[in-house]
């Protein structure tokens, strides 16, 4: 048997960062692994041992229409190498919904094809159905990576549910390194930059609440960041960073981890910041839907609030900092229910998959 994984855009992002961690387990069974991603991006599924690379033609662009025609040539060139590589054994296994050429250059040369779905917050709409419209047509198995996606987006087709993991290296190191007593009082927030994802509530936060620091980490060079907050005065307790490769320095040192996503525009399905922020022992503040509502209880490790309540989510912080019992309560909560996410379970379920 072959696994032939298909991703679109590698990057620092969560979806390549799970599927990493899929060839990885994988390539333990000594199955022979072959990846197809775009070229000329460095991100998580760069220089994997035990894999095969094959790159084909991707650019991604601003422009909408350009974007969406770039992104159709890409997959009828994806379709055109799988034709003429895939055999009749062979698992095409396709990470997100977007590489929609991988689903049927598989299904027309009669191969077991897998989806892992990460995302329903798409537009348009019609492009959205599209996608999941050959979800349905050509895949036999769909992966989600939380409950709450698995019933926003049903298929009739076979369904699994698993959930997002962290890697050992990281486990390890977060419990190496986490602690409730901290030396200053930091507000983190990692995410793509992005207006759906929460960055200018993540600057109202900091404008309001000028006794804390607030670090912002983006998955963007330094020139996006300029050009984004071009015509913006940011506050002195603001500190914003481009993509990071290790984001455990961030952790280490922070008091409280937020996700501000804005549910009309963006649903977290999963959240594995979130998850790595627990892994830490770190409280979180999350948006009250999605897949996020998983990992956090309401008052046991984080808090559900809506991004717009500006002084709601305020005054938990000033509730976290100011009472130290519930502080050490909530992150004991936070690191124990990160247990319950193991890669064992993961790379057990993952395999499962595959071989039935």
């Amino acid at each position: 048997m072959r696994i032939f994984a298909i991703h679109l855009l590698n990057d620092y992002s969560g979806s390549p960062k799970v599927l990493k961690q899929l060839l990885t387990g994988w390539a333990k069974r000594d199955i022979e692994l072959h990846l197809y991603t775009c070229n000329g991006r460095e991100g998580f599924l760069s220089g994997l041992s035990n894999v095969n690379y094959h790159f084909y033609w991707y650019r991604f662009m601003k422009n909408p229409v350009l974007r969406l025609f770039f992104l159709t040539l890409s997959q009828f060139l994806l379709a055109c190498k799988l034709l003429f590589s895939l055999k009749r054994n062979d698992v095409v296994y396709i990470n997100t919904v977007l590489p929609f050429g991988a689903a049927i250059a598989g299904k027309l040369r009669g191969n077991k094809v897998i989806y892992h779905v990460h995302e329903t917050s798409m537009k348009p709409l019609l492009f959205k159905k599209f996608l999941f419209g050959v979800l349905n047509l050509f895949a036999d198995k769909v992966v989600y990576v939380s409950n709450f996606l698995a019933n926003r987006e049903p298929v009739n087709i076979q369904k699994t549910v698993i959930y997002n993991v962290l890697e050992e290296d990281f486990v390890k190191l977060a419990f190496a390194n986490k602690s409730a007593d901290k030396q200053e009082k930091i507000i983190l927030m990692l995410c793509s930059l992005k207006g759906y994802k929460g960055v200018d509530q993540f600057l109202k936060l900091a404008q309001t609440n000028s006794k804390y620091l607030f670090k912002l980490v983006v998955n963007a060079s330094v020139l996006e960041i300029q050009q984004y907050f071009n015509a913006v005065k940011l506050p002195e307790n603001l500190f914003i960073y481009p993509t990071q490769t290790d984001t455990h320095l961030f952790y280490k040192e922070a008091s409280v981890v937020l996700n501000l996503s804005d549910p009309k525009l963006w649903v977290e399905t999963f959240g594995l910041t979130i998850l790595e922020a627990m892994a830490y022992g770190l409280p979180t503040i999350v948006p009250p839907v999605g897949g996020v509502t998983e990992l956090v209880k309401e008052g046991k490790n984080g808090y559900l609030i809506e991004s717009s309540r500006i002084d709601q989510i305020s005054d938990k912080l000033n509730e976290l900092f100011e009472n130290k019992k519930l502080y050490r309560s909530m992150s004991c909560n936070a690191f124990e229910l990160s247990k319950q996410y193991s890669l064992e379970s993961f790379e057990k379920q993952s395999a499962e998959i595959i071989f039935h």
